[in-house]
Order: structure tokens, then C-alpha cells, then sequence
């Protein structure tokens, strides 16, 4: 009766994960090997491989969303571990949260106030006597802007691992004389990877599929695989090649699961 119970659980996340997600991606797959006729062809994977374009195309999605991890990861890990040390921790932490409360189109538009040529940013600028920069539809405001977009989702995954650290063994390491440096690198930091490896999954698989912030912020001159996507399937009308650079992401995104996994020994021990 109860494996009964338990099966009647769950057939809705089941059918969930059928019909959102694998129908979705087994779908990508068929339309990635049909050209604009919806003829069987593999000239989308033999034109993606052979192109220059889509080639950079694919390397500056991954440094970009490279550089914007590290710049995230940068910030955070120093800003999580003093939240984690505060008396009100889950205060500070909710406000590190509610910006995600505000729609991402809202929160780009700002930016354009604030980076335009008559924003407040260049104001600032010619006060000070620097004078005006073309700030807007730059690599630069592009990564800014991403990076303060993925900050909390770098933030909570390393808070999370930081308050629940056992205290037993900071406190070891400082009776058995570790300077508070040597505490941080060699017990810390090393115990809190879970969370720097979630954090890194969570900000640098959806930077690589951005779009809305390449074309607000980036202008056409910050081209991600994200931009590309939309391109095929909204203006070209292009869905074999739409689909194909799709799957490349999909791909690109296991591989990024695959390498920051935790990896443990049987037994639940972690690899040294």
C-alpha cells in the first residue's frame, strides 16, 4: 500500500519532468537535424563547427560568463563569510536577496540611467573634471551589469555553506596555534567548496545563455550563444540552426554541472 502511495507521489513530477524538460530538449534534438524545410540534413552541426563566427560566437559566451563568475565569486565569498559572522545574519541576507524580488528588464533599464551619456555615472564623470565615456554598449557594462544580476546567486549557496561550518573545528585549528589566515585557507575556505561550487553553477550557466542584457546594455557588439538563439528563432526563422547552438549549450552547461560536482569517495568522503 504505501509503495502505492509513494508512486501515486510521484506521477505529477514525473509527467513534470517529462513534458518541461525532456520533451523540450528531445525536441531541440529533432529540430537541430532539420534544415528551414524541415528536411533531415547535418549541415546546422557541420556549419556551426566550420564557422568562424559561431566558433567566437561560442568563446565569448564562456569568457564572458567566465570573467563574470570570478568577478562574482570575487565579491561574494568575502561578503557571505562576514554575513555568516554577523549577529543578524538572516537579515543581511534577505536584503542581499530582494534585489532578485525586481523584475531583470526594470533592473537593466536602470542601468541604462545610470551608464547613458547624459546618466548619472558620466555626471559624475565631467564634475570631477574625467568628462563624459561611452560607458553604454560596452564589454564592460555588460559584465557589470550581469555580474550584479548573478551576486545573490553566488552569495546564498556560500552563505548557506559558511553557517552551517562546524565551529568545533575553526576552534581546533586555533588551539592548535593556526593563525586566523592560515584558519580561513586551510579549514574554511576548503570546507565551504560545496557552496562555491553551487554558486559557480548558479552564475555561470545562466550567463552563458544571456540575451536580454547583451542587447540592452551590450549592444550588438556583446554576441553570446543566448543572442544567437534568439536570432535564429525570432528574425532568421532559423529553428534547425536555432536548435542546434541550443543543444551546444545544453552541452556546455552539463559539462559545467560535471566538472564543479562534488566528488566523494564511498562512504561519503571527499577526494582529497
Amino acid at each position: 500500500m504505501s509503495s502505492k502511495r509513494t508512486f501515486s507521489y510521484t506521477v505529477p513530477y514525473i509527467l513534470w519532468l517529462v513534458l518541461f524538460v525532456v520533451a523540450p530538449v528531445v525536441l531541440l534534438i529533432v529540430q537541430s537535424f532539420g534544415n528551414i524545410y524541415g528536411h533531415f540534413t547535418l549541415d546546422n552541426y557541420a556549419t556551426y563547427f566550420s564557422s568562424g563566427t559561431y566558433l567566437r560566437m561560442t568563446f565569448n559566451s564562456v569568457f564572458f560568463a567566465f570573467i563574470v563568475t570570478v568577478i562574482t565569486l570575487l565579491i561574494s565569498y568575502p561578503m557571505a563569510y562576514i554575513m555568516s559572522r554577523l549577529k543578524n545574519a538572516q537579515f543581511w541576507l534577505l536584503l542581499v536577496i530582494l534585489p532578485t524580488w525586481v523584475n531583470l528588464l526594470l533592473k537593466a533599464y536602470a542601468f541604462i540611467g545610470l551608464f547613458s551619456k547624459t546618466g548619472t555615472v558620466n555626471n559624475f564623470l565631467s564634475f570631477i573634471g574625467i568628462g563624459p565615456h561611452q560607458i553604454m554598449f560596452t564589454d564592460t557594462s555588460f559584465m557589470i551589469v550581469a555580474a550584479y544580476i548573478e551576486i545573490p546567486f553566488m552569495i546564498m549557496p556560500i552563505f548557506n555553506s559558511l553557517v552551517e561550518l562546524d565551529r568545533s573545528l575553526i576552534n581546533a585549528a586555533r588551539d592548535l596555534g593556526a593563525t586566523p589566515w592560515q584558519t580561513l585557507t586551510k579549514v574554511i575556505i576548503p570546507m565551504s567548496m560545496s557552496g562555491v561550487k553551487a554558486g559557480i553553477q548558479a552564475v555561470f550557466i545562466p550567463t552563458l545563455s544571456l540575451f536580454m542584457i547583451t542587447r540592452l546594455i551590450g549592444g550588438n557588439r556583446v554576441i553570446t550563444l543566448g543572442t544567437a538563439i534568439e536570432e535564429h528563432f525570432l528574425v532568421t526563422q532559423n529553428w534547425g540552426m536555432g536548435s542546434t547552438i541550443g543543444i551546444i549549450l545544453i552541452i556546455a552547461m552539463a559539462a559545467t554541472m560535471f566538472f564543479t560536482r562534488d566528488r566523494k569517495k564511498k562512504g561519503g568522503r571527499r577526494r582529497g
